[in-house]
């Protein structure tokens, strides 16, 4: 491998430092956590630098990523919380939205009507979730009819069980 090479690894449980070890002590290492939504230049990819990577080849590394979408740098102690969060995030929503499209479609919409309520409905609910100014509560209480109350706990019970475990395990606890 060149001396001015870099080494940017993809994987969420290979921290900078076992990387450097199984390199043979080489230091110039990056690493990244790319999201799905990156395939449409949407990702949010946190990145992690090895203290020792000089700022040229970190400005090439962030070149790289441009396209891809977000690329916060951010500490390597909190890739796996990001993992957790943005890099799995959207498998914990993209088999509701379809089920959803394939409902509305059994309702009588045609799949490009169905497709523009999604759509419309999910960025308005982020766009209020997070720019509302008002809190969580009041923003889970501003539809007063909750079809899916019922199974809330259960699905809020799944996230408390499977993602702290998860976590964990990418920490290597």
């Amino acid at each position: 491998m060149r001396k001015d090479a870099v080494v940017l690894s993809l994987a969420p449980v290979l921290t900078l430092v076992r990387l450097s070890q199984m390199l043979g002590g080489f230091t110039r290492l990056v690493r990244v956590l790319p999201n799905a939504p990156s395939l449409v230049g949407a990702g949010f990819n946190p990145v992690a630098f090895a203290d020792i990577l000089p700022p040229d080849a970190r400005a090439e590394i962030e070149a790289l990523l441009d396209g891809l979408g977000a690329h916060p740098v951010v500490s390597e102690e909190t890739l796996e919380a990001y993992a957790i969060l943005a890099a799995m995030g959207p498998t914990y929503f993209w088999f509701q939205w379809q089920t959803l499209r394939e409902i509305a479609e059994s309702f009588g919409l045609a799949p490009a009507e169905a497709d523009r309520a999604l759509r419309a409905m999910l960025d308005g609910a982020v766009r209020t979730f997070f720019d509302a100014k008002l809190t969580a509560e009041q923003v889970l209480d501003l539809v007063p009819v909750k079809p899916l109350a019922e199974a809330e706990p259960q699905i809020r019970q799944a996230y408390l069980d499977v993602l702290p475990r998860l976590h964990a395990k990418l920490k290597g606890a």
